[in-house]
Parts: C-alpha cells; sequence; structure tokens
C-alpha cells in the first residue's frame, strides 16, 4: 500500500532554509536604512473595496452576527501607523485572496510591504532596485505603462477606445462585451503586453498607470492624467506594486464609494469601509511613498521555480 505523503512539506527543505535567509537579508536591509519592522492584526471588521480583490470572511462568536475580513494587505492599518508618527516602516504578512490558486497564486502568501515618508516613487522605485541587487537580483529597467504597452499593440492605452480594447481581448481568449474600461486594459496588459517578458529575466518596473487603474496612489496632473503608480515584473510576473500614497480623505472616501458601486454593479458583497483609516488619513497621513512585494514570488525567481506550491512550506492542498 502506497505512503500518503500529504504530511510534509511542499517546498523542499533547502528552500524553507533560503527562505529563510532571505527575510534576514531583507531585515538587514532595512535597518541599516533606519525602516523599522512592525506587527499588524490580520483581522478586521473592514475590509478592502476593491472590486478586483476579494476578502476571506471568518465569524467571530464574541459578537452576535459578526463578520471578520482576513487582510488582503497590512495596508490600512500600517497607514494608521505612519499617520500616528511611526516613521519609515515595513512588515512581514500573511495576506489572503479569496481567488483560485494557481502556478503563480496561492490564497494565502507572503506579502512585504514598507513604507517611506518623504520619498516620492521614483524614490521608492530606486530603493526597490537597491533590494533586488542587495538579494543577488539585477537591477530593474523602467518604462511607462504607455510606453510598453505601445511597444506591444501599438496602441496608446490612455486614448484608445473601449471596442478596440474589446476587440484585443477577444483575440486573447476573453470573449467579453465588458466596457469596464479597467478590466479591459488589465486583461490586455496580463494577457499580451507582459506575456512578452515571460521569458526574460531582466527586472523591469513599469510606471505612470492609466487614471482609471489608480487604486490608492495620487493622481499626475497633465495630458493625459496618470497615477503615481508603479509595478515591478520579472519573467513576466508581478512581484511588487508601488505608489505614491493618497493622503486626502474625501478623495479616498469618494474612491471607497465609487468601488463598492462597482462591486454592487458586479454582484459582489459591499464591505464596510474602514472608518478608521479615513479617520487616520483626516488626522493626517504624511506624503509618502509605499510598495508591496510578494515574497513566495521573490523566491521563485532567486530559484527558477515555476509553481508557488513549491516555495509555500504548507500548500493549502496539504493543510
Amino acid at each position: 500500500m502506497a505512503s500518503d505523503n500529504s504530511w510534509q512539506p511542499s517546498a523542499h527543505l533547502n528552500i524553507i532554509r533560503n527562505r529563510a535567509k532571505l527575510l534576514q537579508d531583507i531585515r538587514a536591509f532595512m535597518d541599516v536604512r533606519g525602516v523599522i519592522e512592525v506587527d499588524t492584526p490580520i483581522l478586521s471588521h473592514y475590509a478592502i473595496s476593491d472590486p478586483y480583490i476579494q476578502s476571506l470572511t471568518t465569524s467571530y462568536a464574541a459578537e452576535k452576527n459578526s463578520t471578520l475580513y482576513l487582510h488582503t494587505s497590512p495596508e490600512f492599518c500600517m497607514k494608521r501607523l505612519l499617520a500616528a508618527g511611526s516613521g519609515a516602516i515595513y512588515q512581514f504578512a500573511h495576506v489572503f485572496r479569496n481567488e483560485e490558486s494557481g502556478r503563480q497564486h496561492n490564497t494565502e502568501f507572503t506579502m512585504l510591504e514598507w513604507y517611506r515618508p518623504e520619498f516620492d516613487y521614483h524614490q521608492l522605485m530606486n530603493e526597490v532596485n537597491e533590494l533586488l541587487v542587495h538579494i543577488g537580483l539585477k537591477k530593474a529597467d523602467k518604462l511607462t505603462y504607455a510606453e510598453l504597452f505601445q511597444r506591444v499593440v501599438q496602441l496608446n492605452p490612455h486614448t484608445v477606445d473601449i471596442n478596440q480594447l474589446q476587440a484585443l481581448c477577444q483575440q486573447a481568449g476573453w470573449d467579453t462585451v465588458t466596457d469596464d474600461r479597467h478590466a479591459l486594459l488589465d486583461f490586455v496588459f496580463s494577457e499580451i503586453v507582459i506575456k512578452q517578458r515571460k521569458n526574460n529575466s531582466t527586472p523591469l518596473i513599469v510606471y505612470d498607470y492609466p487614471e482609471c487603474m489608480s487604486a490608492l496612489s495620487t493622481l499626475k496632473a497633465g495630458n493625459p492624467v496618470v497615477s503615481e503608480r508603479f509595478e515591478l515584473f520579472i519573467n513576466g510576473m508581478e512581484i511588487a506594486n508601488g505608489f505614491n500614497e493618497l493622503t486626502d480623505a474625501d478623495e479616498q472616501l469618494q474612491r471607497f464609494e465609487n468601488d463598492l458601486g462597482a462591486r454592487k454593479k458586479k454582484g459582489l458583497t459591499t464591505p464596510p469601509v474602514d472608518k478608521n483609516f479615513i479617520d487616520a488619513l483626516k488626522s493626517g497621513l504624511p506624503e509618502c511613498a509605499g510598495v508591496a512585494m510578494g515574497i513566495e514570488r521573490l523566491l521563485m525567481v532567486l530559484f527558477e521555480i515555476d509553481k508557488i506550491n513549491e516555495v509555500t512550506t504548507f500548500s493549502l492542498e496539504r493543510n
């Protein structure tokens, strides 16, 4: 009778040891720069409103009919610390996304997130590059979103019309009739544009995203208006996502309400807006830039591993 080996770790013990070394190296990098490590709760009464990210929930016996949310990022709590005067901070956080697992995705994963008061997103891009070199990777090239988009599909993402985006999506296998510009651009970028770099090990930072993809970032005035946001890709895989952080409480609340409207239109749940986060913004969030980076994906790149389960101590299927 064959033995059941599902009790064993998903990752080889050598990867587990190298993960510990990677975290140690990152802590040393942050320490010499005066960025302090913090720890914030996983559970919250509030959840992210983003219509493209779904939260996991649990119940709380001490509160009747209470729903708690497992955070998708430590962002809100970390910004509350910034508003309280913490200064530069970072965190290794287990985060949760209610989505299917796959080659590059796990429901639970580890995120390195850090914030730099008085940095703008270009300074933070430079620090991301310094970290890459520190852990043994190449320095990233940099291109704007529009430059990369136009190189691959010969269209300007800021002015392309919905019909053209729908046609590109259909050519790539998504037979959609949606007029959601964000969703269309995201599909074209992920399934056509960035896939061109699938076998390119040179890191690439893409910045100045279209306004509709601003998330929690500030906007840069001009023609076109762009969001002061960047992402890091290696081998066509997203590794990090960063912003000039929005500090205007009224603007942030309006974006949350717009997100909830989009969620309702899609038939998704509409979680309560995090009033503590809005109150923190009202009290005064310092001008800052922040970035979130996937630890498992960094390990995949560092050790040329194709499946995220192979760098995860115990995959969900084994736990």
